[in-house]
């Protein structure tokens, strides 16, 4: 039995997906509302706040994978991620199972240098300290060697579905309302961005490769790295849309931020924009040389293609 802890979110349903096909029929998806994703899911409702629903969640799993996430909010982040990921390490142990985290780069330090897995953790801003406090916990787990552990840590998101990041929301998303882009900060600056089915793909293909463990892996990202100028039109292209985009600077975002929490929430990510994002994932191509990652070109026309077969509205 395999087993996916948060499971309602887009990594979840695509690695869902993926273990389905490529690896178990026995699949557990826990949420506060799980929702089936293949017909042969087990789904199990458990607010993972609560340590013994979590436990017995987790009771007869081989591997965990720990996907679960929050809205943006700062303090929410602060009460409540450190105790669900505690609570479900805590569980696997009991459980003796495989532990598979599903991270992301918010302690990273956000400046231009090539980030890999030995990149020492600088975070900006509140959620870059708890993503960093969760991120040790999992390290300490994994030294203690009570049982296998590994990381999986990915890059901003682009993808197809309600996939959350700017580059969805501010690009992706506008060309296909036939509006004007926005671009965040600069249009100039290199961005790695990860496709979210290969996010899963790759999670699912580490969970599964028994010497992955005990280690940090940078989840595969497409090498030719793309300006936010480029990539408007690159997708203006395969969407045929017009490829004009607007720049909104940060003094306009921080600005924006005194009427908009949720402006205000993303404000410690702003840095990040300012220079080149370079996410370095040749340890995982390295060592599956098999895995095909998939293009920005390739990823835009997926989307496309899902535009395409989406229903008319009425």
């Amino acid at each position: 039995m395999q087993t996916i802890l948060g499971a309602n979110g887009q990594i979840a349903v695509e690695l869902a997906r993926e273990l389905h096909r490529g690896y178990t029929r026995e699949l557990r998806l826990v949420s506060r509302n799980p929702r089936k994703v293949n017909d042969t899911d087990v789904l199990v409702q458990a607010d993972l706040l609560d340590a013994r629903r979590t436990a017995e969640a987790v009771e007869g799993s081989s591997i965990v994978y720990f996907t679960a996430g929050l809205p943006p909010d700062s303090r929410l982040w602060e009460e409540q991620f450190s105790a669900m990921l505690k609570n479900a390490l805590e569980a696997s142990r009991a459980a003796g199972a495989k532990f598979a985290y599903f991270d992301n780069t918010y302690m990273y330090p956000q400046d231009d240098r090539l980030q890999t897995e030995q990149t020492p953790f600088a975070p900006v801003g509140r959620k870059g300290r708890v993503r960093a406090a969760m991120a040790s916990m999992v390290l300490e787990e994994m030294a203690r060697g009570d049982i296998p552990v590994l990381i999986g840590r990915a890059p901003e998101f682009y993808g197809p579905g309600k996939t959350q990041s700017f580059t969805n929301a501010l690009v992706i998303d506008n060309l296909k309302a036939a509006k004007k882009p926005r671009v965040p900060v600069r249009d100039d600056t290199l961005r790695t961005l990860i496709w979210t089915p290969d996010a899963s793909r790759a999670l699912a293909t580490l969970g599964n490769t028994p010497d992955a463990f005990g280690q940090t892996w940078h989840l595969p990202c497409c090498d030719d790295r793309q300006t936010y100028r480029s990539l408007v039109a690159m997708a203006a292209e395969v969407f045929g849309r017009d490829a004009a985009f607007s720049v909104i600077g940060k003094r306009t975002l921080l600005a924006a931020g005194l009427f908009s929490r949720r402006v205000r929430e993303i404000a410690e990510l702003l840095p990040r924009y300012e220079q080149d994002n370079l996410f370095d994932s040749t340890k995982f191509k390295r060592r599956f040389p098999d895995f095909d990652v998939t293009t920005y070109r390739e990823g835009l026309a997926l989307i496309q293609q899902e535009w395409r077969q989406e229903p008319a509205k009425s």
